[in-house]
């Protein structure tokens, strides 16, 4: 979810939903500790509980940034060792790193002896070759024995050569039996459903089998949809209808442009806000075209909102729901 998941996205999916636990985009420890922290460490205090999700695979520098998060404020640091980019892995980081289990224990080790805040991991069922059951829970049995007790598992396997990034989240087949079967041989451990969950009945059936489920692209195209999900597993949500939630973001919106905030910046996130109802091309195209932009401001948001012709109780697709990640 890299340049996907910053924090005006954040910002809007938790004005959506209240209770879910937002993940930012990976940030790898070679830019944290290269560049501005203050600017890749940013966000709003209603982002919260809120955790940063690191890609590295030295043990030092990952500790280093797993303080930087602590001392930023945030509330679990998740390391990416799932991610099957070909630039991440010439960085030797991301889904490469599943070949290295006790590098990867080295890792959150080191980690977790510099903070008090939870250290978890994302991961895939396998990569490549390594394509069995066997090689994912000795992984898991690795990461485990160093204090590990929270793992995130997208059901698909990471092919590293002859796939894209993209090809990767559809190509290769789902397997939530094999992550179902992991959480049954390891019931101590908090086992994380993710990847192609689309409805409330694919929700339900993961939660009977994992301790939880994490969305990404998903819950990005259908943001209004995480309140479907929090009423499932909370029995409460906002309600909003997609009308309300913008409006109820523009007061977001205003402040981040006082603040020089480009108004492209935010309302690429909100393209997928009234999807399913009459006039949601002509509300996209019109932010496309116009907020981009010099000088931009909220009254392009406000004139989008006119082309919607929705009812204000209106919610589309009740039967979707997403959470973020």
């Amino acid at each position: 979810m890299m340049a996907w998941t910053d924090r005006h996205c954040r910002r809007l999916h938790r004005l959506i939903a209240p209770r879910t636990r937002l993940y930012t985009e990976m940030v790898t420890t070679h830019a944290l500790l290269n560049a501005d922290p203050k600017r890749l460490l940013r966000y709003s205090a209603e982002e919260k509980p809120l955790a940063l999700q690191l890609g590295g695979s030295d043990p030092e520098h990952l500790a280093l940034c797993s303080k930087m998060a602590e001392q930023y404020g945030f509330d679990e640091v998740n390391l990416n060792v799932g991610c099957p980019s070909p630039r991440v892995q010439r960085a030797d980081i991301g889904a490469c790193l599943m070949q290295q289990p006790q590098l990867v224990a080295s890792c959150v080790d080191a980690m977790q002896s510099r903070v008090s805040i939870p250290i978890t991991v994302k991961c895939r069922i396998g990569i490549d070759a390594e394509d069995s059951y066997e090689f994912l829970s000795q992984f898991i049995s690795a990461v485990a024995d160093a204090g590990v007790s929270v793992f995130f598992i997208h059901a698909r396997k990471a092919i590293l050569k002859g796939l894209s990034p993209a090809q990767n989240r559809h190509a290769p087949p789902l397997n939530y039996e094999r992550v179902y079967t992991l959480k049954k041989n390891f019931p101590a451990l908090k086992i994380i459903l993710n990847g192609g969950i689309q409805s409330i009945e694919q929700a339900a059936m993961a939660l009977k089998n994992t301790d939880g489920i994490m969305l990404g692209r998903a819950a990005y195209q259908n943001p209004l949809l995480l309140q479907a999900l929090e009423q499932k597993i909370f029995g409460e949500s906002r309600n909003y209808s997609p009308r309300e939630a913008l409006e109820a973001y523009l007061l977001y919106v205003q402040k981040e442009l006082e603040s020089g905030t480009r108004l492209q910046s935010i309302t690429r996130h909100l393209l997928g806000l009234f999807n399913g109802i009459p006039g949601a091309r002509n509300y996209r195209r019109y932010l496309s075209e116009n907020a981009r932009l010099e000088n931009a401001g909220i009254q392009v948001l406000k004139e989008a909102l006119l082309m919607i012709q929705d009812n204000p109780s209106q919610t589309p697709h009740k039967d979707r729901a997403y959470s973020s990640c």
